[in-house]
């Protein structure tokens, strides 16, 4: 029978393109009507690509034909196409427009579950996105994005990146023994963070999200080195000792010439399951004057909410598998200021990382030049 409950009972069979949840899932459904055998929808998605909306347009259409509608009326309206970068300077992954290094000044802020909830974010809104895990010291992606154990296949002489929750993803975590410690000297981080850029087969991404060891070491220099970085987020927790490390981070910034996109307060205020009240048990709204102070903004605060943890352990992020909880809610919210900053910053000329390039020859270390 046709009437509003049993079309939208027919639209959460329709899955949105790339991922395995539907349109009704995401909340992409925003208005049925129905009138006889008419049937009007009014769909708001995320992506930009004509071949998903296509898609689609052909996938309801034909689940509203089961229902023996007569007159159907589909409306689906998206966002503009992302634009191409307009960077410059050394960049051994060309294929990618788009890099965004995620740093903290201190580890166990929830670095890695930000820089997974934002990339699945940025995937959720159509666009093309990558997850490199350069954490080389605690690679705890693979847990995240449920591919922990996974082997990954070669091809060729390269490594093909994972596919899930909408996103590619390689990890250290997933190209050495389980459990192994490393010790990693300079030259081997500079070779790993490399070879990680240029021997995955990263498809033509829209944006690479990066989740970089904690600390400003080499391997953040050598990152931003190898390719134009377009912007950088810093994670911190509202403590004051974690916000006087979050300030060396965002000075780092700076230093490598990388446009600071926002800080994400994390951490910050606890959602009690038991009310969905708020409580600011380590303090809340502290990192806002190191925002104005480094001319950014805070781009979200993320409470400690027991679905984060959760999620995390099980490989289940919550902004993908819980979208409607107030964390994921903020974290879309994140993803949708950081894709502004980076439309911004590609509209004003880009970036540029030929003035921090090293100067002296390969091989040749530069304290031994001066004498």
């Amino acid at each position: 029978m046709l009437n509003k409950e049993s079309v939208n009972e027919k639209l959460q069979e329709v899955t949105y393109p790339g991922f395995t949840k539907s349109i009704v899932d995401f909340g992409f459904v925003k208005d049925v009507s129905v009138d006889g055998d008419r049937v009007s929808v009014h769909v708001d998605i995320s992506s930009s690509a004509p071949e998903v909306k296509e898609q689609l347009e052909d996938d309801i259409r034909a689940k509203m034909e089961l229902l023996r509608a007569k007159d159907i009326s589909i409306n689906i309206t998206t966002p503009k196409m992302p634009k191409e970068s307009s960077s410059k300077g050394k960049n051994i992954a060309p294929q990618i427009k788009n890099f965004v290094m995620v740093s903290s000044g201190k580890g166990g802020v929830g670095k890695s579950t930000t820089t997974t909830n934002l990339a699945i974010a940025l995937a959720m809104q159509g666009k093309k996105v990558g997850l490199l895990d350069a954490d080389i010291y605690g690679p705890n992606i693979p847990r995240m994005m449920g591919i922990e154990g996974e082997q990954p296949e070669i091809v060729g002489n390269k490594v093909k990146p994972f596919l899930t929750h909408g996103v590619e993803v390689m990890s250290m975590g997933s190209l050495m023994e389980e459990g192994q410690s490393l010790i990693w000297r300079g030259a081997m981080i500079m070779k790993a963070i490399q070879q990680l850029l240029q021997d995955i087969l990263w498809s033509e991404l829209d944006v690479l999200v990066i989740d970089m060891p904690p600390g400003t070491g080499d391997a953040q220099l050598t990152l931003a080195q190898s390719v134009p970085v377009t912007a950088g987020v810093c994670v911190t927790t509202p403590q004051k000792v974690a916000l006087d490390d979050t300030e060396r981070s965002l000075d780092m910034f700076k230093k490598l010439h990388i446009p600071i996109a926002g800080i994400v307060e994390n951490m910050s205020g606890f959602i009690c399951p038991e009310n969905n009240k708020e409580y600011d048990i380590f303090g809340k709204g502290t990192t806002e004057p190191l925002a104005q102070k480094f001319e950014t903004k805070v781009l979200s605060q993320i409470p400690i909410e027991p679905a984060i943890r959760e999620g995390g352990d099980s490989g289940k992020p919550i902004v993908y598998h819980h979208p409607d909880s107030e964390s994921a809610k903020r974290y879309l919210k994140a993803a949708n200021e950081l894709w502004y900053v980076i439309e911004k910053i590609n509209e004003e000329g880009g970036v540029d990382n030929q003035a921090i390039q090293p100067t002296t020859p390969p091989g040749v270390s530069a304290c031994s030049t001066g004498h």
